[in-house]
């Protein structure tokens, strides 16, 4: 049991501060302190579920698979009227991430945040992370970014993990707000075309000329990193 002492009436002072101490609200407190944030070049920050998290550049398989994705949403949606983007902060309220990929519409000006620092959530129709090595980077693409792209209502979220399995492509759809989770959840092994089915992108389709093929079948030590 905790015990709080309370001063007793009479032992307060005619001229003592009643003035109740400001509460903080650490969404304010993360949100300027992003925002202030010097990094490296090849480092970007984001604020994930209560914290702001750090990442290194990906590594050249992970660049290679974002770079083919992006290039092949280039000529999909080259005669439409949104664009595929790369190192892009999308922000939903005081939240701030930089998905490998996103789908945007190519006027981003009526999107952009209040302090221009990237685009609103509400104008993301796409997002996709290709999962990097290491056991929370891959948390944070599977679990933490998973559950906060759906409460931000992101239509789609498309999840290039080569570290699931041989390798996989998941596409997640209908988000629940309220649930922070998906109804829609289509998952296929690498090699397996996946066909988007709503969007601007829809007809897009994730094949091994992105992904790469299976990946070789993983030890046991390397699967328990």
């Amino acid at each position: 049991m905790t015990a709080l002492a309370h001063k007793a009436p009479e032992d307060i002072t005619p001229d003592a501060d009643l003035t109740p101490t400001p509460v903080l609200d650490v969404d304010e407190v993360l949100w300027q302190a992003w925002k202030t944030l010097e990094l490296p070049e090849g480092y970007h920050a984001e604020i994930i579920e209560g914290a702001i998290e750090v990442s290194p550049t990906g590594r050249l398989t992970h660049a290679q698979i974002v770079n083919r994705l992006r290039e092949s949403l280039v000529l999909f949606l080259a005669k439409s009227e949104f664009q595929s983007l790369q190192d892009t902060n999308v922000i939903h309220g005081r939240k701030a991430w930089t998905p490998d990929v996103l789908i945007a519409p190519r006027d981003l000006e009526p999107h952009a945040d209040e302090d221009g620092l990237g685009i609103k959530a509400s104008a993301v129709s796409l997002v996709v992370e290709v999962v990097s090595p290491g056991r929370e980077c891959r948390r944070r693409d599977r679990e933490r970014k998973r559950r906060e792209y759906a409460r931000a209502g992101i239509p789609l979220y498309v999840i290039v993990d080569s570290h699931d399995a041989r390798g996989t492509v998941t596409v997640l759809s209908d988000p629940q707000p309220d649930r922070a989770d998906w109804v829609g959840i289509h998952r296929v092994p690498f090699g397996t075309e996946v066909v988007l089915q709503d969007g601007p992108a829809k007809g897009f389709a994730v094949t091994e000329a992105i992904t790469g093929p299976l990946a070789a079948k993983p030890t046991k030590a390397s699967a328990e990193k």
